[in-house]
């Protein structure tokens, strides 16, 4: 190696050094944890909710962050002892210049697996939300003139999230969750904290806009469903989740463009697989008033139908298939064992290969007709080629202007309803076809 080469190598390891040696002895000098009661008095005195800190650090690589551990964000009063975040790592990047000058300004947050629980009490208010009488002016913990603010957040980041929502009931307690999303992990820009707290939130709420009306071509229903908001969100980004359960139904490998509202949530452009089989659209969600509602547009294919009924107890073993369709549906979420409640909407499906066990479409209808060389066809009884049916779902029923089964052997035009509450209901009227073979009949 020539000299020339070996200064070079030995300045280059001089400044890996020296570097090291700052990152190590630079948060050693600066002890950040020393302001963490006034950085837990700001975000008290912000959210009205009780604020927990373990300890406060200070790191510079790979950018100048104060790592916050064991945090958590309490429930405000009138709602269950709990947390509405816990997370036992946070990095908060800060502006270094501000930070020289003893003041806090964020950046940046990445939250590492936080657990999130959002409640809505029975007159529709929220834990996130702040209190009628949150904590104002409280104290100084010190006459230091260091001060921590939060406002715009130029990067929020969620990192396998555990997120969950319920409504409480009127004794107080949670409801079943009517969402919960596992591993999630959420990257949002240009987050405007004062746009979630009460007071400032109507500012920030979209403007009124006449909602369209989806007219259904099957029943002359009219449905309204919600439209896209003309204000600025209050964050966007996208989220990415292992799994996401509304209800009954589980979606899985989701992927999604996401728009958030103090009180609505937008998933645009949303990728999902269903029961082995994949639907695209969107969904809102709008949590004012006292109950959830919330609106989807979706299209199917390739779901697996036993799957998708195994969610429903009474349904297991009820169909097998593979389903493609298109749905529009909208609704308020009410806690009630009966999957349809609240539920309007309509659409068209179309199971393909599927098997009615507890049916049998040939062997039935054989035993009523009785009539020689009327012959079901070859195979298993129960099965059919396909079966399509247009949809509207209200009051509590999914109820079929026409059904068309193509059976084994046999063909049916129908109509009807059904139920899924309790024990159910089906109530179904129809014209069938049976193949025959050559008789004197």
């Amino acid at each position: 190696m020539s000299k020339g080469k070996k200064i070079g190598l030995g300045i280059l390891i001089f400044i890996v050094v020296v570097v090291a040696a700052l990152a190590v002895v630079i948060p050693m000098l600066i002890d950040v944890d020393r302001y963490r009661p006034q950085v837990i008095a700001h975000i008290q005195e912000v959210t009205g909710k009780p604020a927990e800190i373990g300890k406060l650090s200070l790191t510079i690589f790979p950018k100048l962050s104060i790592r916050v551990d064991d945090f958590a964000l309490g429930n405000p009063p009138g709602f269950p002892k709990g947390y509405l975040v816990r997370a036992e790592r946070i990095y908060a990047e800060v502006d270094r210049d501000a930070l020289m000058d003893r003041k806090v300004i964020v950046q940046a947050l990445e939250l590492d697996k936080p657990i999130i629980r959002l409640l809505s009490d029975p007159r529709g208010k929220w834990n996130f939300e702040n209190p009628p009488d949150a904590m104002k002016n409280p104290k100084p913990v010190s006459n230091e003139p260091s001060s921590f603010t939060l406002g715009v957040i130029s990067k929020v980041v969620v990192k396998d999230g555990d997120i969950a929502a319920a409504k409480l009931t009127s004794s107080g307690r949670p409801a079943p969750n009517f969402f919960e999303g596992r591993d999630v992990t959420i990257e949002l820009e240009d987050v405007d904290i004062n746009a979630f707290i009460t007071e400032t939130a109507a500012r920030f709420m979209p403007k009124a806009e006449p909602i369209p009306q989806f007219v259904s071509s099957f029943f002359g229903a009219t449905l309204a469903y919600a439209a896209t908001p003309a204000g600025k969100p209050a964050a966007q980004g996208t989220l990415r989740a292992k799994s996401l359960s509304f209800g009954s139904f589980k979606a899985t490998s989701v992927k999604t463009k996401l728009r958030l509202f103090p009180k609505q949530v937008f998933l645009d452009d949303l990728n999902f697989d269903l029961y082995d089989g994949h639907a695209v659209g969107d969904i809102s969600l709008n949590l004012t008033g006292q109950s959830p509602r919330y609106a989807l547009n979706a299209r199917l294919g390739g779901v697996d139908v036993a799957k998708m009924l195994e969610a429903f107890p009474d349904g297991r073993g009820k169909m097998t298939g593979k389903m493609d369709g298109n749905m529009k549906l909208s609704g308020v979420i009410v806690n009630s064992p009966d999957p349809l409640a609240g539920m309007r909407g309509t659409g068209q499906l179309n199971v393909k290969d599927g098997k009615l066990p507890s049916v049998q479409l040939n062997k039935n209808l054989m035993m009523l007709a009785k009539l020689g060389s009327l012959g079901p066809g070859s195979g298993d009884p129960s099965s059919f080629q396909s079966i399509s049916s247009d949809l509207n779902i209200a009051d509590g029923k999914i109820t079929s202007n026409k059904i068309v089964v193509v059976g084994n052997g046999i063909d049916i035009d129908g109509a009807g309803s059904l139920a899924l509450a309790g024990e159910g209901n089906m109530a179904y009227d129809g014209v069938a076809k049976l193949a025959a073979t050559q008789n004197p009949l």
